[in-house]
């Protein structure tokens, strides 16, 4: 956000750079979470690592419904580290001096066609080129020139609703707190920084889900459709 303070932005400005640097802060934080999770495996977990499985439990746990526990594993490494990235780059926006890099739409838009990408080629791997596109077209023969675009329309929109969801969101969110600020500096009240934390879950838990329901959309496809 042009002329709001931030601690990077003081020696960066407000653009390309400022933006970098809080992605590389953000994959700081991530790599010290795994690597002090890991650091010493304990059978009883305990710290760190106690956190960080419960949070991997939960994306498991999460995904089990949508696509089954086995697929829920498999794709585990994805789910759980798009979730821990968003999170954390939610989260660092709430601190004050520091912006959400999920607030800027060169960052959303990327992980949208990671996942997009990723997706569609477990999809056209798992089931074959001729059998995934053949979904596309319905369980109707006969509806199927009508369905197939409005199959692709839909999935290239899926690209603009996880981007734009996120990004707007979150960029709400740092307006939000950024005009509470201005008019409550010294004594921000804490329900708002609860209410911003929990749509910071919120999103990156929307964010996450999807990806398991798009996994699951294209790679248990029925012989009947």
């Amino acid at each position: 956000m042009e002329g709001v303070f931030t601690f990077i932005g003081a020696f960066t400005g407000h653009g390309t750079g400022m933006v970098v640097v809080h992605l590389i802060l953000v994959m700081g934080i991530v790599l010290m979470l795994a690597k002090l999770a890991s650091a010493i495996l304990r059978k009883v977990p305990t710290g760190t690592q106690n956190v960080i499985e419960a949070y991997l439990g939960g994306v498991i746990a999460m995904g089990k419904d949508v696509i089954g526990e086995d697929l829920a594993r498999k794709y585990l490494p994805l789910v759980a580290t798009v979730g821990l990235f968003i999170f954390i780059s939610n989260v660092i926006g709430i601190i004050p001096g520091f912006e959400s890099p999920t607030s800027n739409i060169n960052v959303t838009l990327p992980l949208a066609l990671v996942v997009f990408i990723y997706y569609n080629y477990e999809g056209i791997r798992v089931n074959g080129v001729g059998k995934y596109f053949a979904h596309f077209m319905g369980p109707v023969k006969v509806l199927a020139p009508l369905m197939f675009p409005i199959e692709i329309v839909s999935h290239i929109s899926r690209i603009i609703s996880l981007s734009f969801r996120l990004f707007g969101n979150i960029k709400g969110d740092d307006l939000f707190l950024w005009v509470l600020l201005m008019l409550v500096p010294l004594f921000a009240p804490l329900p708002a920084y609860l209410l911003l934390t929990f749509s910071a879950l919120l999103q990156t838990f929307v964010f996450m889900i999807l990806i398991y329901v798009y996994l699951a959309g294209a790679v248990a496809i029925s012989d009947d459709h």
